[in-house]
């Protein structure tokens, strides 16, 4: 079965604005984040392309480091759209499943893709690990990829259960603290230090916030 990543990345000096930080901060957080889940995807082996959508140039060389299908999103007009762009790429190259994810969830690691994946138990199926405050969608698995069209941006989590419902009996929502943690403010990127999963991450971020 071949599996495809999507990762929608948004220009990073319109990124991440309720972290109240400068620019320049908030450039470098998305690097290292952006980084840091691109270095999971790519090792495991559940994962066989990672499709980053962006027009962001800093991205883009980030993401050829890491062999990625790279996708230039010119107008940024929504996480939809991006997502479309690539779901038009994985259907032309026969993928059968795709995962989105932000690029914020640092946290990551290879055993929770092996644990969100192991959910799987139909050819029509999707799988949505929601945000720690269930607002959002922090990974949604389709397969078929074109099995429903995403929701982000407007309480995703909910409508994304509502949407899969509508197309599959095969819907599970699954936990994994990891992938729960994105950082959308200063409180997030704090729980982020105090958890401190990846010690070598967190001394790179107070670096940043320094």
């Amino acid at each position: 079965m071949k599996v495809a990543a999507i990762i929608p990345v948004k220009t990073f000096s319109n990124a991440k604005t309720r972290l109240h930080l400068p620019p320049n901060k908030v450039e470098e957080l998305c690097k290292i984040m952006l980084e840091e889940i691109l270095q999971v995807l790519s090792i495991s082996p559940k994962i066989e392309k990672i499709i980053l959508i962006t027009k962001e140039k800093k991205a883009i060389e980030i993401g050829k480091k890491f062999n990625t299908i790279i996708i230039i999103d010119e107008k940024e007009e929504s996480v939809n759209h991006a997502v479309s762009l690539a779901d038009k790429y994985l259907l032309e190259n026969n993928f059968n499943a795709s995962i989105v994810f932000p690029q914020d969830i640092p946290n990551i690691k290879t055993q929770d893709i092996d644990f969100m994946l192991k959910y799987q138990m139909h050819p029509n199926f999707v799988i949505i690990i929601p945000s720690r405050k269930f607002d959002g969608t922090n990974a949604l698995v389709r397969m078929p990829i074109d099995i429903m069209k995403t929701h982000y941006d407007d309480n995703s989590y909910r409508n994304h259960m509502i949407t899969a419902k509508e197309h599959t009996l095969n819907v599970a929502m699954v936990f994994v603290k990891r992938i729960m943690l994105d950082i959308d403010n200063l409180e997030d990127l704090e729980l982020l230090l105090k958890l401190n999963e990846k010690p070598d991450l967190n001394e790179k971020i107070k670096k940043i916030l320094n």
